[in-house]
This record gives C-alpha cells, sequence and structure tokens, in this order.
C-alpha cells in the first residue's frame, strides 16, 4: 500500500481484556508496528476479575491489586509488540454490556487516532467445528459488538455523538476492519517474522497464564501453522476483512 493511497499508517485494536490481543492478534500487531504502524490498543475493562477460579477473598481491595497487576503487565506485552499506547476504558470485567456509553469511548478513540485500520473481537459465536467456549466471553461479545456500532456509522457521521465534535473529536472514516474469531475467514496475516513478538509479549501475563508457557507457545505455533496453511503461509493469524 502506498502513502498516497493510506496517508495516515495507524490502527485501533479494541478488546475487552488484558491479554486479549496478544492471543488473537499479537503476531499482526507486532507485523504492522514494524512496518511503521502507529497501533493504539484499546481495553475496555479493568481486568479486575482475572483472578484464580479457586479464589474466596474477592473484596474490593483485591480487585483493584488485580487490575494494577493486569495493567502492568499489558504495558509490558505492549512494549513487546510495539504498541504506541494502551488505553483502559476500565469498565468493570465480567460486566461489560454495548452500551450507548462504550460506543461513545470506542468512537472518541476512533476519531482521536484517526484510525485506518480497526481490529476487534467477533461480536458472533462460532459452532464449527466444535464451540470453544473461552474464546467467546460474553465480554468479548459485548466489546466487539459496541465496537462494531462505533465503526458504522457513528464514527463518520458528524450527527453521531456530536459533543465529541465539540470536545476536537472530528468524524473519522476506518478504511479497513478486521474482525479476530469471526464466523467466516477471508484474510490472513504472515506472522513467521513475529511469532516470537508475540510468545514474548504472553509471556508478560504472568498473572492469568504462569511463568511456565512452554507448552502454552507450542499450542500457539502449532495454531499459528494450521491457520497459515490454507494460505501458503509459514505461520498466520486470520481474520474477516473487510474495506469500508
Amino acid at each position: 500500500m502506498s502513502e498516497q493511497e493510506n496517508d495516515r499508517k495507524t490502527a485501533l485494536v479494541v478488546v475487552a481484556h488484558p491479554d486479549d490481543a496478544e492471543f488473537g492478534c499479537g503476531g499482526t500487531i507486532a507485523a504492522w508496528a514494524n512496518d511503521g504502524w502507529q497501533v493504539t490498543l484499546v481495553i475496555c475493562t479493568d481486568g479486575s476479575s482475572g483472578g484464580p477460579d479457586e479464589a474466596t477473598d474477592v473484596r474490593t481491595e483485591i480487585r483493584r491489586q488485580m487490575t494494577a497487576t493486569r495493567k502492568q503487565e499489558q504495558a509490558a506485552a505492549a512494549k513487546a509488540l510495539g504498541i504506541h499506547e494502551v488505553v483502559f476504558l476500565d469498565y468493570p470485567d465480567g460486566e461489560l454490556a454495548p452500551t450507548l456509553e462504550l460506543r461513545r469511548e470506542i468512537v472518541r478513540q476512533i476519531r482521536r487516532t484517526r484510525a485506518y485500520r480497526l481490529v476487534c473481537q467477533s461480536p458472533d459465536r462460532v459452532w464449527e467445528p466444535q464451540y470453544m467456549i473461552g474464546r467467546f466471553h460474553p465480554d468479548h461479545l459485548a466489546a466487539a459488538q459496541a465496537t462494531m456500532a462505533a465503526l458504522y456509522p457513528a464514527a463518520q457521521n458528524p450527527w453521531d455523538f456530536p459533543e465529541l465534535m465539540a470536545e476536537g473529536f472530528p468524524p473519522s472514516r476506518v478504511k479497513e476492519l478486521y474482525v479476530v474469531g469471526a464466523p467466516l475467514i477471508n484474510h490472513a496475516v504472515d506472522i513467521s517474522a513475529t511469532i516470537e513478538q508475540k510468545l514474548a509479549a504472553l509471556a508478560c501475563h504472568v498473572s492469568q497464564l504462569g511463568t511456565d508457557q512452554t507448552k502454552l507457545a507450542e499450542r500457539i505455533r502449532t495454531w499459528a501453522a494450521e491457520r497459515g496453511e490454507p494460505y501458503g503461509l509459514p505461520m498466520a493469524e486470520t481474520f474477516h476483512r473487510v474495506e469500508n
């Protein structure tokens, strides 16, 4: 893509939780960043429900500590991928809903960054070859639904959220949408050169994934190879990609 075709190499990635982007599109983010793209990562929740399943102490103070830990881990992961900035919207983890308020916040980020590319999770569940329970967390679906509603028409429409115009955020049109985990996949990004960055970013999320991620790394490599095979790529992340 020439600079005449794209006068702004800006990408916005919107996900529900810390580590969602690393799993879904970490290699792609790194590839874009290495190619000179300015990538902003938006995390919709505060990550406060990311403690162990066997926990018995879930007081507010413990949740605050979890939020602080996950933000530190996300900052380190973002550095590993070459992400320009991380924005936390701080909605309560586990309670995200595709409200107008959330849509407005995402529109604000689209307009502020003038994102040419937008990446989000899938707003739709996938049932084939079998339903993957963890992939379709309610927060993932809510973040995706709000993001796609923000993309069109709100981000590019001056009549939507006029208060953002008053704040100095005029309409901005996203040109490319990449959806992670969609029912229909039509695009692959070669991550063979950035798989190590993806794994390094995942390694930052110790609170979620532990310190020994050897088996996880093996699975990640296997998944990347499987996704790349139909496209003739050694390793890939796949998306439903559409132009706006």
